[in-house]
C-alpha cells in the first residue's frame, strides 16, 4: 500500500464523512442489488431517469463490482442518490471504452438501439487503463442542496471504492453546468477535460456531450493521508 494509509484509517475517513452528512440531516445506506435501485430512483421526482450504466437490464452489475448509495432524511424519505461500478480496462483505455458503448451496455449491439454513438475526445482518457472507478447517477434533493453535503457524499463514495476495489482511476461524466459552477471540485475530482462523452442513444432519449473528470489513486491515497494527518477534519 502506497503512502502510511491503513485500511483503519479509511475506515475513519469513511466514518467522519458519514458523521458530517448525519448532522445534516442525511442517513446513508449501501447496497449492490440493483434491481432495488432502479426501483428507488425512477419514483425520485426531479431526478433523470437512472442510464443504462447502472441499470440492471443493460448492464453487468455482480456483486463486488458495482454498490450504490442511497441517503434518507429524517423522515426516511429518499434524498440522495448515487452509484459506482468497476471496469477492468486492463486491455484497452477509458476512450475506447467510451466509444464501444461497454461503459453503458453489457451488449451495446443489443441494447443500444439504432443509430447509437459515443465519442471522446478527452484526450487524457487514452491513458486511463487498468481498475476505473465510474461514479454516476449522483443527485441530491433540492432541500439539502447548500449544506455542503457535496463533498461528504463524495469521500463516502471515494472510500468505499478504495475499501472495496483500490482503483487505479476513479472518473466521472458531469454535465457542462457543473465546471462551471466548480461542483466538480467539491466532488473531489482533481482533473477535468470537455468532450469527454458525446453520446447519442436515441431509443434511450440520452444526447449529451459531457466533461471527463477524474483522479488518480495516488492522489486518492494522498487525500486519505492528508485526512489522517488532521485527524479527520477537512
Amino acid at each position: 500500500m502506497q503512502s502510511n494509509v491503513t485500511t483503519l484509517e479509511v475506515s475513519k475517513y469513511i466514518s467522519a464523512a458519514d458523521e458530517l452528512g448525519r448532522k445534516s440531516g442525511l442517513q446513508i445506506m449501501m447496497g449492490d442489488d440493483f434491481e432495488e435501485y432502479v426501483g428507488i430512483t425512477s419514483r425520485l421526482s426531479g431526478k433523470s431517469p437512472t442510464y443504462p450504466s447502472f441499470r440492471p437490464d443493460c448492464s453487468d452489475l455482480p456483486p463486488g463490482k458495482a454498490f450504490w448509495i442511497v441517503g434518507r432524511d429524517r423522515e426516511g424519505k429518499v434524498a440522495h442518490v448515487q452509484a459506482m461500478r468497476l471496469d477492468d480496462l486492463s486491455n484497452t483505455n477509458l476512450a475506447e471504452h467510451l466509444g464501444s458503448l461497454r461503459a453503458w451496455f453489457a451488449n451495446p449491439k443489443l441494447k443500444a438501439g439504432p443509430c447509437s454513438s459515443c465519442r471522446c475526445d478527452a484526450p487524457t482518457a487514452r491513458s486511463i487503463t487498468g481498475l476505473a472507478a465510474y461514479r454516476g447517477d449522483l443527485w441530491l434533493r433540492e432541500d439539502f442542496r447548500g449544506r455542503g453535503l457535496s463533498t461528504s457524499i463524495g469521500r463516502i463514495a471515494f472510500g468505499l471504492a478504495w475499501a472495496k476495489w483500490s482503483p487505479d482511476f476513479i472518473y466521472a461524466l458531469v454535465a457542462g453546468w457543473s465546471i462551471e459552477k466548480g461542483i466538480f471540485n467539491r466532488y473531489g475530482y482533481l482533473h477535468r477535460e470537455p468532450h469527454g462523452s458525446v453520446l447519442h442513444l436515441p431509443a434511450h432519449g440520452i444526447d449529451d456531450d459531457e466533461w471527463l473528470v477524474w483522479l488518480t489513486r495516488d492522489e486518492l491515497l494522498k487525500t486519505f493521508s492528508r485526512a489522517s494527518a488532521s485527524g479527520g477534519s477537512w
